[in-house]
């Protein structure tokens, strides 16, 4: 590896500790994580990233500070952080997560330093695993719409996105790396099967507001006005409509207009429904499933 010389071996004090997470979810899952530091003559040893590996699938999850960082460090050294999260993502594809920490351990020496592995029991995405340990152990800043988005319970979202007002927020949650984030992105539960495979049920999925651009074909979180059951009121579908020219079809100040919004699920057990355009709003569009 790429730093393998500028690495030294850490052994944590005391027993490893056993992490209990939010059990809500069916299914477990076990992994091992460690914690990686940067160790630096005259200065105290300062956290950088954790890596955890999952025991079914031996496949490596990591999150690491990102090199600016570490600024003050001399250019050699961000020139290596910058490489080592892509360095260490194809090692361990090349030689699986747990041989890689264990080469970690036996070979590292110098700039920094592993912890002991620990093991833990978690359900859910090892990535949200991850950005817990990693907001516990190395970096517990929130920065709004800079490192984490929000949480809204599904009215809440549809108060603050919908209707201009504020909508308590649950819980601030990191950002997928690669995301630029916005003032538009919020994360929802969604409940229900129409739009399995791709949003399981009870999936928790990070959502934009304010639509840009065309609807079509875009997966998007709704609120239907005429529903007084909170179950039906807000659903996911995909949008699709038809316009036709509004006015004289021979005019010039003709415009267009819907003639039809259908809402599709992905699923084939449930139906397609269509609405008026005054009949329901658009609150966000899909981005991604963010644990299952």
């Amino acid at each position: 590896m790429a730093f393998r010389t500028s690495i030294s071996r850490y052994q944590a004090s005391g027993p490893a500790p056993v992490i209990s997470i939010d059990s809500r979810r069916t299914g477990e899952s076990h992994a091992a994580w460690s914690l990686l530091e940067i160790e630096r003559p005259g200065h105290r040893s300062e956290p950088l990233g954790i890596l955890l590996v999952d025991e079914a699938s031996d496949n490596l999850t990591r999150r690491l500070r990102p090199a600016v960082d570490f600024a003050d460090l001399e250019e050699q050294a961000v020139d290596i952080l910058e490489l080592l999260g892509e360095d260490l993502a194809a090692k361990a594809q090349e030689m699986g997560g747990a041989r890689l920490l264990a080469s970690l351990e036996d070979s590292l020496s110098g700039f920094f330093r592993i912890s002991d592995r620990t093991r833990i029991t978690y359900s859910g995405d090892p990535r949200r695993q991850v950005d817990r340990l990693f907001d516990e152990y190395v970096d517990s800043t929130v920065l709004p719409y800079v490192t984490h988005f929000p949480k809204y319970a599904l009215r809440a979202a549809a108060t603050k996105f919908g209707e201009g007002m504020s909508g308590e927020v649950e819980e601030w949650l990191r950002a997928p790396e690669g995301l630029r984030l916005s003032e538009d992105h919020f994360a929802v539960r969604v409940v229900g099967r129409s739009m399995e495979p791709l949003i399981p049920d009870g999936a928790l999925c990070l959502f934009r507001a304010n639509v840009r651009g065309t609807r079509q074909g875009k997966r998007v979180l709704i609120e239907k006005f005429d529903e007084n059951d909170f179950s039906a009121r807000y659903t996911v579908k995909r949008y699709t409509s038809k316009k036709v020219q509004a006015g004289d079809a021979g005019g010039e100040d003709a415009g267009w207009e819907h003639s039809m919004i259908r809402l599709e699920p992905l699923n084939p057990e449930f139906e397609a429904f269509e609405l008026s355009p005054d009949a329901f709003r658009v609150i966000g569009e899909f981005v991604e499933v963010l644990e299952s």
